[in-house]
């Protein structure tokens, strides 16, 4: 029997800038970080989901070999992997304040279906999108 899915990982392109963005300007929270040698395991939560954590991995060994980890970075720089979601009670409000902390915006708050959702990049090029549920 399953428990659900615990982790799910993100290519950056340098852990440590993605580890400031994601604490200073999303507020997620640094759930663990190890090394074994060259390799490290760093992940964040969200602090309204203690059970889900997100990995903040860098392409390369024991996993990748260089040219696949190259190809992985320039992949995500582009924005071709899947966009993330994150829920937000007032997208404006939240799309105002992560602007002015510098986050780098692909799509202002737009009105869809009931709901109000915009873009964003984070440092390494990955996309999200920023959703307020209609109430």
């Amino acid at each position: 029997m399953t428990q659900g899915i615990e982790v799910a990982g993100l290519y950056v392109r340098d852990q440590d800038e993605a580890l400031a963005f994601y604490v200073t300007k999303l507020g997620f929270r640094v759930h663990t970080d190890v090394r074994n040698g060259d390799y490290r395991w760093l992940t964040v939560q969200h602090p309204d989901q203690p059970t889900f954590q997100l990995g903040l991995l860098l392409p390369g060994p024991p996993t990748h070999d260089a040219a696949t980890a190259q190809t992985l970075l320039a992949m995500v720089a582009k924005g071709a992997m899947p966009p993330l979601v994150l829920v937000v009670d007032d997208c404006r409000e939240a799309y105002t304040r992560m602007r002015d902390q510098g986050v780098e915006f692909t799509q202002e708050p737009e009105d869809r279906y009931g709901n109000v959702d915009a873009g964003f990049r984070d440092p390494s090029g990955n996309g999200w999108k920023m959703l307020q549920m209609r109430r």
